[in-house]
């Protein structure tokens, strides 16, 4: 159990809406549906009605500082069977990774790989009282895009589980190219604090706005206990097509 999971949440109902792919860049085709996730007639690209919202003004704020930039959304709700589906997708990679396979692990190896996955990945659970964040239709995976159309350097691509995802990993670094991601992380993070989300520890693309991470993080920051999730699992009546 992670930290942010003990936070209570008081769902507020807010349904699951669509991201306009006319004022968002959605990536195409989405990357989990490729390896083949279990969306089945559902799309990814859906927020909670407040997350959009907020999500339409950090672009906003993004094209004040850099006009003509947009928000590339990689990837938004996710049902548990998706979770699960990428859970253990990451699993077999890091296997791999690593020159074993998983008919042969240890409890040693196996133990060793599932600590690096569970760092980025959260397991689903079927208790309503722990979803993942992207479950609950209040957590997204984002990148910038220039007004060309090209994708930002950010240092490492989305998903890569090392350090190099870590949103503070090239700080200190002396290599300009690096020093440029730094750049494009934080004005990432600024646009989107700007609007109220709130930054994944672990990972540079990955944003959260009423979920109990998010909770957890506005607990951190302020010292009060008066902050809640208000979105948690979303079900099936909430989605709005």
């Amino acid at each position: 159990m992670k930290p942010y999971q003990a936070i209570p949440i008081c769902d507020c109902g807010e349904p699951l809406v669509a991201i306009p792919g006319d004022r968002f860049a959605l990536m195409q085709p989405h990357p989990y549906q490729a390896l083949g996730a279990p969306y089945g007639d559902r799309s990814p690209y859906f927020l909670r009605v407040g997350v959009l919202t907020a999500l339409v003004e950090a672009q906003a704020q993004l094209q004040r500082q850099r006009p003509g930039w947009r928000i590339q959304i990689f990837d938004a709700f996710r049902p548990l069977a998706v979770q699960q589906f990428m859970v253990e997708q990451a699993f077999l990679e890091q296997v791999q990774a690593r020159g074993w396979t998983t008919a042969a692990l240890t409890p040693e190896q196996r133990q060793e790989v599932m600590a690096a996955v569970v760092q980025f990945w959260a397991v689903p659970s079927a208790d309503a009282t722990t979803p993942p964040p992207h479950s609950t239709g209040a957590a997204l995976d984002v990148t910038l895009m220039t007004e060309t159309g090209a994708v930002v350097d950010m240092g490492s691509p989305i998903d890569e589980i090392s350090p190099r995802s870590h949103p503070n990993h090239f700080v200190a670094s002396s290599n300009l190219a690096e020093q440029g991601c730094h750049a494009h992380r934080t004005l990432l993070n600024q646009v989107m604090e700007s609007a109220e989300f709130r930054r994944h520890p672990n990972e540079w693309w990955h944003f959260s706005l009423g979920d109990q991470l998010w909770a957890w993080q506005r607990r951190q920051e302020t010292g009060s206990d008066k902050f809640l999730a208000h979105y948690g699992r979303a079900s099936v009546d909430l989605w709005v097509q």
